[in-house]
């Protein structure tokens, strides 16, 4: 392999994979930022370097996430670590932390639950947002759990507990002020499943199958026996399914059921604060 330097690596990567990616992956194998590429265009790659630039390179040519690529994704202005055993936090979830920290005191404790938190992207943020929290979360995945607990500690975040279980075992007589969720919501049949980085993310934690509904019917039948009096739940879900959340949410006794659009004009999160409580309420 010829030497080549960081512009000539740049402009071949660039026509395979376009110029953001290419920077991207090329920042992260060097280890330097955006600028020192600009600084430095003239600075000769090693061959170790070089190798290593051409097979992520190539994996990205193949479809591969960028983030799986490089292991993180930013998320909230903070920096999570993640790997194919997690779903790649995304901007539109931004929302549900927005909403849960429009919930959340920031001058005395409350309890939070996290169901199905993959990365610990929500649970984490809000943690660092509201440090006299005390955050639950919780994931089916042994893998995603523990790579949750490594989040928690590099981003410096002591009032989160994650612990492995589906969706509420462990949690017997435990009461919160919010439970948020961000479960597989997609539908079984959704050709989205099969195109773009949802091909190399872990299937089940995209989906249950049938109409997408399946987890948060679960979330919701449960939820009221996890609240405390007055306390609230929100969900993100599918861009058709605020209706069908609405539903669920008003037959399982909740009110002032709302549902909320993300930035990009889409009805993202649906939530509501628990009613008077009763066994009947919550067989849906």
């Amino acid at each position: 392999m010829q030497p080549i330097t960081i512009l000539q690596a740049l402009h071949q990567a660039r026509r395979d994979i376009g110029d953001t990616d290419a920077r991207i992956l090329l920042q992260s194998i060097l280890e330097v930022s955006h600028a020192h590429l600009i600084a430095h265009a003239g600075q000769e790659l090693t061959l170790e370097q070089a190798r290593a630039f051409q097979i992520v390179v190539t994996r990205r040519f193949c479809g591969e996430p960028v983030a799986y690529l490089i292991g993180k994704r930013e998320f909230y202005s903070l920096d999570f670590k993640v790997t194919p055993a997690v779903l790649i936090p995304r901007p539109e979830t931004e929302l549900l932390v927005d909403l849960a920290l429009g919930r959340i005191p920031a001058d005395r404790s409350c309890k939070v639950l996290d169901l199905g938190t993959g990365s610990g992207a929500i649970a984490i943020t809000i943690a660092k947002h509201r440090p006299l929290a005390d955050i639950v979360a919780v994931d089916s995945s042994a893998n995603a759990a523990a790579l949750a607990r490594v989040n928690a500690v590099q981003l410096n975040t002591g009032n989160v507990r994650v612990i492995t279980g589906n969706w509420y075992e462990g949690l017997a007589g435990e009461e919160f002020d919010l439970i948020v969720s961000n479960p597989p919501y997609i539908a079984g049949e959704d050709p989205h499943l099969t195109q773009g980085d949802l091909r190399f993310e872990p299937l089940t934690a995209l989906t249950a199958g049938g109409d997408g509904l399946d987890c948060i019917r679960v979330i919701i039948a449960s939820a009221s026996s996890h609240l405390v009096e007055g306390g609230a739940l929100l969900l993100e879900h599918g861009y058709n399914q605020a209706d069908a959340c609405g539903q669920l949410l008003n037959k399982a006794g909740f009110v002032e059921v709302c549902s909320h659009t993300d930035v990009g004009g889409i009805i993202r999160v649906s939530g509501g604060r628990r009613g008077n409580f009763s066994i009947e309420a919550v067989r849906i």
